[in-house]
């Protein structure tokens, strides 16, 4: 029977789990735009009336400020999802494309179908939003969904698995809690889908057990987020951006933080100015007091942060910061300047309030740094030269590139948020939720009229003028090939 899940009402197997789910998608019930609309406005509603609640979880779990849990989680996913509400029929209308002169008459069209039933597996650091932004693309492409947050982040957890119920069709959208041996039963399940949000060592797990299944993945994975910074820019602009991005993001537990900043030799003092002006601005004196930074997870996070700080080969290169408070599991912002490249720190994701200050000689050379890692899933420049900026994009690969800010992108639903090579497989947000959770069924409609003896056996030499004329879009050849006429 599988791992026992413990859920309202008594334990049931993954197995029980996934049955129920499959029974429900066969039903038809997820198909229907009155069914989906329904759970989308039941989402929402869910939001308005508990928004205190949720904000209660992200605090117990993360230390998360109220501003930063409305505006980086509340607001998104209310946003979300009322962009699925207000596009949904659209997005279900099929599309039509043309057809082909060989299938005259006829009509083709591509019509979105719900995949089945489908698994999501959300991350701690933004456990309100990482688990209910795919589960609304997810149901509005008309899927059943398993939901199975995080259980690091305990209360937000909790939250889904006692409220969610509440407010949306508790037979076809399904949270369950638990930590390794309940999402390993999980994955044992055949989906139809499977979204995971988490780290790649996790990932390939995950895409290993969809292989079994043949289920295909959308992986959000991290990886190391460089920040490129030209001497050009404004730099009291530039200093405030770069910090809210990195410490003011779960304090740099996300995976779209800035990881490190590559600068200039010769501008490297001027801009760690700037970022010590902003830190202080931002956190105060002692930013292990400020109510405006999250704390560390977690006692092991917490230990893993400071095994990079500790490494032997960064002694001496804390040029702020380095503070930390292992009760309160707080570390301050912390910088560093031209951090060795075999240390811990810059071959791992810091994945915390850690920022390496690598500095080169001329800009270009950034390109050999960034080059020589795993493909980012986010890189950001702050330069004002155009030529420069192009290049940039052209030059680096990473799921998605800022100019100017950092993290920014991830809020706009008309971009696709995802990763590429390490840092992820496929994408989500906006409309490519609905079709990350679709299936593209082509469709040909064609009537009993046209009918094209060529087409059929036996093949003369004549009927083989014509396809090959037809086939070649040679109209000259068409014509004379239907007439039977020579080619002069």
């Amino acid at each position: 029977m599988g791992e026992q899940i413990q859920r309202p009402g008594g334990e049931v197997s993954a197995d029980d789990v996934v049955a129920g789910l499959r029974e429900s998608f066969s039903s038809g019930k997820t198909r229907s735009y009155e069914w989906r609309a329904a759970q989308l406005k039941g989402i929402i509603r869910m939001i308005n009336e508990k928004e205190e609640n949720i904000m209660e979880a992200l605090q117990a779990d993360l230390s998360k400020p109220k501003l930063e849990s409305f505006v980086h989680e509340i607001s998104l996913a209310k946003s979300s999802c009322g962009l699925a509400l207000k596009e949904l029929k659209r997005w279900m209308k099929p599309e039509k494309v043309s057809s082909m002169l060989t299938a005259f008459p006829s009509s083709a069209e591509i019509v979105p179908e719900p995949l089945g039933v489908v698994l999501v597996i959300s991350a701690w650091n933004y456990p309100f939003l990482l688990s209910i932004d795919p589960v609304i693309g997810a149901i509005a492409a008309g899927n059943a969904v398993v939901l199975k947050p995080s259980e690091i982040s305990p209360s937000t957890s909790s939250f889904f698995s006692s409220v969610l119920p509440n407010y949306v069709d508790a037979s076809c959208i399904k949270v369950v809690e638990g930590s390794v041996p309940v999402t390993t039963a999980l994955l044992e399940q055949k989906f139809d889908k499977i979204l995971y949000t988490g780290n790649a060592k996790i990932g390939r797990i995950v895409m290993a057990a969809a292989a079994k299944h043949l289920t295909p993945v959308v992986l959000e994975l991290g990886g190391k987020c460089p920040l490129v910074v030209d001497s050009d820019v404004n730099l009291k602009a530039a200093s405030k951006r770069i910090v809210v991005g990195k410490w003011g993001s779960n304090n740099g537990q996300a995976c779209l933080a800035p990881d490190y900043i590559i600068t200039t030799k010769s501008f490297a003092p001027k801009l760690v100015d700037a970022l010590k002006v902003s830190i202080e601005k931002f956190y105060g004196e002692n930013p292990l007091q400020s109510e405006d930074l999250s704390r560390v997870v977690n006692s092991n996070h917490f230990a893993r942060v400071c095994r990079l700080l500790d490494d032997e080969k960064v002694s001496g290169k804390i040029i702020h910061g380095g503070t930390r408070d292992e009760k309160l599991l707080k570390i301050g912002p912390t910088l560093l300047l031209d951090v060795p490249h075999d240390s811990l720190i810059m071959q791992e994701e810091v994945f915390g309030p850690l920022l390496p200050i690598v500095t080169v000689d001329n800009m270009e050379e950034c390109f050999d740094v960034i080059n020589s890692k795993p493909k980012p899933l986010a890189a950001y420049l702050f330069s004002q030269n155009k030529k420069f900026e192009e290049n940039f994009v052209r030059s680096v690969s990473a799921g998605g590139i800022l100019i100017n800010d950092t993290t920014m992108h991830f809020a706009n639903p008309n971009l696709p948020f995802g990763g590429v090579g390490e840092s992820g497989v496929g994408s989500y947000h906006g409309k490519f939720s609905f079709d990350a959770f679709s299936h593209k069924k082509a469709v040909l409609r064609r009537s009993f009229g046209g009918e094209v003896s060529a087409r059929y056996p036996p093949y003369t030499p004549q009927k083989q003028k014509f396809l090959r004329a037809l086939l070649n879009g040679d109209i000259v050849g068409l014509i004379l090939a239907m007439f039977g006429w020579p080619r002069s």
